[in-house]
Formats: C-alpha cells, sequence, structure tokens
C-alpha cells in the first residue's frame, strides 16, 4: 500500500478525533523603528500522530509544540524556558485561547518522493514499505502499524490523558 493510501486511511479513521491547530510564527516589520511583538497566527488544524500531523490535505513533521498563554514577567533558569514562554505568548497575541495547544515550525512532507525511495521528514521506504521513524534516536518500524497505535491512542485515549 502506498503511503498516500495508508495516510487517507488514516484520515477515515480520524473524522470525529479531535484536531490540534497548525500556527505560523509571524515576526512584523519594524515600523519607524520600532518593532512589534511577534505573533503566531492560526494556519490550520491537524490530528497530532506523534511524529506526524496529519491534515484534510497534507502530512507535516511535528515541529514545536506550546500552549498559548498570557504574557507574564517571570525569570527563567534556563533561556530555553524563557523562549518556550516568549512562543506560549505570541501565540496568545496571534488569537490562540488561553491553554489551546498549538503546532509552529512544522514542515510539509512529500509523500510522492517517499514512495520513490526517497526520505521526506521522518518518512522512508525501508524494504520497499512505507515506514517512519518515531524519535531522532529510534529505527524505523512500518506507516501502518505506527498509525494503527497513534490513530487508537488518539480515538480511545488512556484515562487521566
Amino acid at each position: 500500500m502506498s503511503t498516500r493510501a495508508l495516510l487517507e486511511n488514516a484520515r477515515a479513521r480520524l473524522a470525529e478525533a479531535p484536531r490540534e491547530a497548525i500556527g505560523e510564527l509571524i515576526v512584523p516589520r519594524q515600523v519607524l523603528g520600532i518593532g512589534r511583538s511577534p505573533r503566531i497566527v492560526r494556519r490550520g488544524a491537524a490530528w497530532h500522530l506523534g511524529v506526524l500531523l496529519l491534515t484534510d490535505d497534507a502530512v507535516l513533521a511535528t515541529g514545536d509544540i506550546v500552549r498559548a498563554r498570557q504574557e507574564v514577567r517571570r525569570g527563567f533558569a534556563a533561556e530555553s524556558q524563557r523562549q518556550r514562554a516568549e512562543l506560549a505568548a505570541a501565540a496568545r497575541r496571534g488569537g490562540l485561547a488561553e491553554g489551546e495547544t498549538v503546532h509552529v515550525s512544522w514542515a510539509e512532507l512529500d509523500l510522492d518522493a517517499v514512495d520513490r525511495g526517497s526520505a521526506s521528514g521522518p518518512l522512508a521506504l525501508r524494504d520497499g514499505v512505507p515506514s517512519v521513524r518515531w524519535s531522532a534516536a529510534g529505527g524505523f518500524m512500518p506507516l501502518a502499524a505506527y498509525l494503527d497505535e497513534r490513530v487508537e491512542l488518539l480515538r480511545h485515549p488512556p484515562a487521566g490523558a
């Protein structure tokens, strides 16, 4: 089965499952030498399937994931914490609801390239089987099994999740 066919099947099974926002970080240009705050604007919605984001017509590699929240002054022990807080505030400035999850820095994947034997993000053809690398350090697993597991988790999350 082709990569595209596997993902179409997953879309059909996910029709009633919840989606999360996908957004784009917009850094406005300066006006009269005064910079304005960046914001994350909504660009659609997708089902979050681990390292993949599945939209109605595309598949994306997951990037940064943040929850929108109001900007507040606080001290940070690490620079990475400060950057994540800035992204969360940018999402709120962009109009996302308080606490809403948004995916940014995602990348669109080329399914035709995968089926031709090239890799695209975490997707690749391994021994003729569409496969996914589920983590940077992990190996590849068949995409069909990965999607079955992730779709089931999204449709029926474990208690307390």
